[in-house]
């Protein structure tokens, strides 16, 4: 058998539940007792909304692969290119609709802690949540090793009333923390913005211009995570169909909270822009005093050289050549001109 096939059969084995990090029934917002499989799960809400009763299961997985995510998608009926999305990941926030299931996008950020910016690569880390939220089921693909949801799957079940809206009630509660991180993760990389700025206009400080540009790279990474959901949450009113009054309710407050966070990211980048140019000023006023520096000394040395060169012609006939106090009146010129020169350039800020 060919490697590539052998390769291929070995994935197809792998089961779901290796992926599979929670697998919950909830009926009329409690949370039923028991291990499930997906399938079982879904069967068993079925029969519990035959009885006219409020039940869907809530499937969350990490990082699956294309067969695993197949398996899912096959029992839960999700559209082939939502789960193409979730498989290989790198998406743009977004909301999209599905028939009767909505698919959201969310990218993670977690704030990597440091001591200083001259010894660090990364400030921000990314991951990513897919929400897939229809009438009975919510499935939830995460990439990334920060992006855990089981604080939110905690809080969720300590509040059955929550639960009792719904799977869509399951989508607000992962965005609401997803984007209370945004704040947070802000909150803490305009510590790292003020530190910079501080740094910049401190007088006698030299400023490293790389530490500039990697804050900046980290703040365009929040912008591309944060800015396209504000987009994607207000056009919620077009889904009053599928979410109910008061579900429409917490995520317009999700929308305010995810505006706040892209105004204070847009505050960061057009700082961080005007201190690139403070900091090119900077650099540019301390090439000139190097090179004023420079330019003194070379006329201070230009003073002995320019004598050593004339009496080293070796003509006969030369002022002083055959004095027996030549040389050192020669010495004794060259260092009184180049004293004197010293003390013009310290008296002008030269030196």
């Amino acid at each position: 058998m060919p490697e590539s096939a052998r390769t291929d059969t070995t994935r197809a084995r792998v089961p779901v539940s290796r992926v599979m990090v929670d697998c919950g029934i909830y009926c009329d917002g409690e949370r039923l007792p028991g291990d499930y499989t997906h399938a079982a799960a879904m069967d068993r809400v079925r029969e519990l909304r035959a009885e006219d009763r409020t039940a869907f299961v809530w499937v969350g997985l990490h990082e699956p692969d294309e067969q695993q995510m197949q398996s899912v998608a096959s029992v839960f009926g999700l559209h082939r290119l939502a789960v193409e999305d979730a498989v290989h990941a790198h998406q743009r926030p977004k909301l999209e609709r599905y028939d009767d299931m909505l698919f959201l996008v969310l990218k993670t950020v977690n704030y990597i802690d440091h001591e200083s910016m001259a010894n660090v690569r990364d400030i921000v880390e990314t991951g990513e949540v897919m929400v897939f939220a229809g009438p009975d089921f919510v499935v939830t693909v995460r990439h990334g090793d920060h992006s855990g949801l089981a604080s939110v799957r905690s809080r969720l079940d300590a509040t059955p009333a929550l639960m009792e809206l719904g799977p869509y009630a399951v989508m607000h509660a992962i965005a609401d923390q997803i984007v209370d991180s945004y704040l947070e993760v802000t909150e803490m990389v305009e510590v790292d913005v003020d530190a910079m700025e501080e740094d910049i206009f401190s007088p006698g400080s030299r400023t490293n211009i790389e530490n500039i540009y990697l804050l900046k790279r980290e703040v365009v990474e929040l912008r591309r995570a944060v800015s396209p959901l504000a987009a994607e949450l207000e056009r919620i009113n077009d889904y009053e169909d599928l979410i109910s009054v008061e579900v429409r309710r917490y995520l317009r407050d999700v929308l305010d909270h995810t505006i706040r966070a892209a105004d204070r990211i847009n505050t960061y980048d057009d700082l961080l822009n005007s201190l690139v140019q403070a900091a090119l000023g900077k650099v540019a006023m301390q090439q000139n005093i190097d090179m004023r520096k420079i330019s003194a000394w070379v006329a201070i040395a230009a003073v002995p050289t320019a004598m050593a060169g004339i009496y080293g012609m070796n003509f006969d006939a030369m002022p002083e050549l055959h004095w027996t106090y030549g040389y050192p009146a020669v010495l004794l010129t060259m260092l009184t001109i180049c004293l004197v020169l010293h003390r013009v350039f310290r008296h002008n800020g030269w030196l």
